[in-house]
């Protein structure tokens, strides 16, 4: 290097380097000697400044600079109104569903066994909040052609109470043909809805993949579904699944033909909802029918069985092996 090096001129060619850089390299690109004592005294500076921090063996990273974040003085934003799915033979909004607070960014998950409701609620989801322009994307909606599933379009036709073209015959959402990276395709500031996300053999991903999602969100919302085992208060990824989840539906099947939903986590509420528990029946795939709260069989305590003189273990005839009953039956 024929001109002197200095600190400052260190730090601008530092600068000028990728996030991750190897020391060896810089200073050969810059002609500086080996025996340097201000390459490596400008060196130790920066990093004890934290401008700079070794990741392994003649590998270094710039450390991303922050400012602090101003609190007072700030506008303070209301909640978002989400609207839940609405139980057809009624007209009524689930009605836990005003005792749950949304802000921007928060995600809610859905998780599920396979089969028992997820693209029923997502498409209900979809349809109640039509006037937000939703987004549409994952395993449930397009072929490998980008086209829209058949399954899907006659889900569409049989979701008959909202419009969902405009008067020109526009959609009125939007349906993306993806089924990974979904963090890249988030619609910034909208209701994204993914249906659903698969980590065969990889579930302890979701936990990253759910923060790449709210990362990516700004104003908007994500209602997320993925696939749940059988009687487990959690979605396939254990307890890394609620990790990054502001609110968390579980769904279950219920007796032959019914889904138990319990409420699980909930970051923020009116009045304390998790651990309740509704069912409630799906007429052609999407219409959601006899909604009611039930709770834990008293007689049987919510395992199905009970004892009987003579026979031992048996169902229970309250819950007809349930472990569940209509609240207020009682």
């Amino acid at each position: 290097m024929t001109e002197k090096l200095t600190f400052d001129k260190l730090k601008a060619f530092i600068e000028l380097e990728v996030d991750e850089f190897y020391l060896e390299k810089l200073r050969e690109k810059h002609d500086i000697s080996g025996d340097c004592s201000v390459f490596y005294t400008s060196i130790s500076r920066l990093v004890q400044s934290k401008k700079i921090k070794k990741v392994g063996r003649g590998v270094y990273r710039k450390v991303k600079q922050i400012q602090p974040v101003k609190v007072f003085g700030r506008k303070r934003r209301l909640p978002i109104r989400l609207e839940f799915p609405h139980a057809q033979d009624t007209g009524m909004e689930l009605d836990f569903a005003r005792d749950i607070v949304f802000r921007e960014g928060d995600l809610l998950l859905l998780s599920g066994q396979s089969n028992k409701g997820k693209t029923a609620l997502c498409m209900n989801f979809c349809a109640e909040n039509i006037d937000s322009f939703p987004i549409l994307m994952g395993n449930e909606y397009t072929t490998i052609d980008d086209e829209p599933l058949p399954r899907f379009l006659n889900r569409i036709d049989n979701i008959n109470w909202i419009e969902w073209a405009d008067e020109e015959g526009n959609d009125r959402f939007n349906l993306l043909p993806v089924t990974s990276d979904y963090a890249e395709h988030i619609v910034k500031d909208r209701i994204n809805i993914i249906d659903w996300i698969n980590l065969p053999g990889e579930y302890y991903l979701i936990s990253p993949i759910m923060e790449g999602i709210k990362r990516e969100l700004g104003k908007g919302i994500a209602i997320i579904a993925i696939q749940k085992n059988p009687g487990m208060g959690y979605g396939r990824g254990g307890h890394m699944t609620k990790d990054f989840a502001d609110c968390e539906l579980l769904l279950d099947q219920f007796g032959d033909k019914e889904i138990l939903l319990t409420v699980g986590k909930v970051k923020e509420y009116l009045h304390p909802v998790s651990g309740r528990m509704f069912a409630y029946e799906i007429d052609k795939g999407v219409k959601i029918m006899n909604f009611r709260e039930v709770v834990r069989c008293p007689y049987c305590k919510g395992i199905g069985t009970t004892y009987q003189k003579g026979i031992g273990q048996a169902q229970c005839s309250e819950c007809n092996g349930r472990g569940k009953i209509d609240k207020g039956v009682f």
